[in-house]
């Protein structure tokens, strides 16, 4: 539908432009709209090396928040500094809720974006500090989690999700909208830039998808035509 589609930002190609939609309406309706992310407030985004999460890095520095992320190798960690995370964790050898306590010094940030689900739910809890805002988007460790209410109580917390396909043209045309008058100039001047880890021709997809099962992939893996 045509309030949906958007221009390809100038400097970019093609390829580079079929790796922005899903991911920066995703991260831009959840880390924004949803959660309400603010200049010097604190993001934990688990992935960071995704789609969603190199999206979510730069997304939130370039409005003047700062991040912490999660990462399974060194390698990793080190793509997600180089795209303005403050704080990496290897959680293959930290504990993610350590290494928030620390960075932030003991106060947790304000708010977790999680793909993740399951346990690691109650323990995005503990990171948060008071009215921070949890936001679901994915549940790639189970969708039924056990709780206690007390943080939620204390902490004055805000656990909160969504889906992007399901909603209305108008929604949907509404992001769009936001997306090319705040993120496309950053995309544009290169202050944001898109994650291309590899590109397939479209009869190799069993090969792209055999890449993003193997977990080594860092950014969008684009089906070429």
């Amino acid at each position: 539908p045509a309030p949906q589609v958007l221009p390809i930002p100038t400097g970019l190609t093609p390829v580079q432009a079929a790796a922005l939609a899903e991911t920066f309406f995703t991260v831009w309706s959840n880390v924004f709209d949803q959660a309400g992310l603010r200049a010097g407030e604190w993001l934990l985004v688990h992935g960071g090396t995704s789609g969603i999460g190199t999206t979510a890095i730069q997304l939130a520095r370039a409005f003047g928040a700062r991040v912490i992320t999660t990462a399974g190798s060194a390698d990793k960690c080190a793509a997600c500094v180089d795209l303005g995370a403050d704080r990496a964790v290897n959680y293959r050898d930290e504990d993610f809720v350590a290494a928030v306590r620390e960075a932030t010094g003991g106060t947790g940030v304000n708010v977790v974006l999680d793909m993740v689900g399951g346990d690691y739910v109650a323990r995005n809890l503990e990171c948060l500090a008071r009215e921070g805002r949890h936001v679901s988007i994915a549940f790639q460790r189970g969708h039924k989690v056990t709780l206690s209410l007390l943080p939620v109580l204390q902490k004055r917390l805000h656990l909160t999700g969504s889906g992007l396909r399901p909603r209305p043209v108008a929604e949907k045309g509404a992001i769009a909208a936001a997306l090319h008058q705040r993120v496309w100039p950053l995309l544009e001047s290169g202050r944001v830039r898109v994650v291309v880890d590899s590109t397939f021709p479209l009869d190799q997809a069993a090969a792209a998808h055999a890449r993003m099962e193997s977990g080594a992939h860092i950014g969008k893996i684009v089906l070429t035509v």
